[in-house]
Parts: structure tokens; C-alpha cells; sequence
């Protein structure tokens, strides 16, 4: 899985383009990545990734890192040994390729806009 391009409100995964938040677990995109607080990542936001236990979850908080990930969330990924990685978007997108090319169980979380 390879993400291709992103720009504000828009990022293109192996040559198709979303334009909503999404979600990348086990080498499949999840478009429509809703959180309970839009800009506010919490534990209720987390069975889908709970589920699929990446290594490593890269959290893209938007062009402008507006969206946080919440202290208890965090704990909730580290009681499950997911390790996590929070950039503004565009770093997250390079880091998640970066991670995929060498082979890394690394799972996605993007927010395209703020």
C-alpha cells in the first residue's frame, strides 16, 4: 500500500483519491473515518484499529496538526502494544510510506483537512 499524493481535503492511496478522512488497516483503505469529536481522537474512536493490532499507528492530525489524539486513547493504544506517531498530515503520509516500504504492520489515520 502505497499513498501516492495528499494535498489539503485530498490524498490519492495506490492511484485512487479520497477526499474524506480514512483509515489504512491491513492494506485496506477505510474511507469516511469518523470520530465521536471531529478534531479529537478518543478511545470509542479505536475498535477498527483495536482490531486489526498494527504495530504502529500514524496519525495524520491534519495540514495545520489541529486534531489531537486524547491522553486516554494514547493509553489504550499502549495497554494493546500499538506504538504511535503523531505528525501533521503531510509528514504522517511520508512517515506511512516510509514505514510500509520497509515492511513495517503500520496502520494509517488521516484527517485531509485542518
Amino acid at each position: 500500500m502505497h499513498i501516492d499524493a495528499y494535498e489539503f481535503g485530498r490524498i490519492v492511496i495506490d492511484g485512487r483519491e479520497y477526499t474524506e478522512d480514512c483509515l489504512i488497516l491491513k492494506g485496506v483503505v477505510r474511507p469516511n473515518w469518523w470520530r465521536r469529536e471531529g478534531h479529537r481522537l478518543l478511545p470509542e474512536d479505536l475498535p477498527a484499529i483495536l482490531g486489526a493490532k498494527p504495530a504502529m499507528l500514524v496519525v495524520g492530525c491534519g495540514a495545520f496538526d489541529r486534531m489531537t489524539v486524547s491522553p486516554a486513547a494514547r493509553r489504550t493504544l499502549e495497554s494493546s502494544d500499538i506504538r504511535l506517531e503523531t505528525l501533521d498530515t503531510r509528514r504522517a503520509v511520508d512517515r506511512f510510506n516510509e514505514l510500509a516500504e520497509q515492511h513495517t504492520d503500520v496502520a494509517g489515520a488521516f484527517h485531509l483537512t485542518c
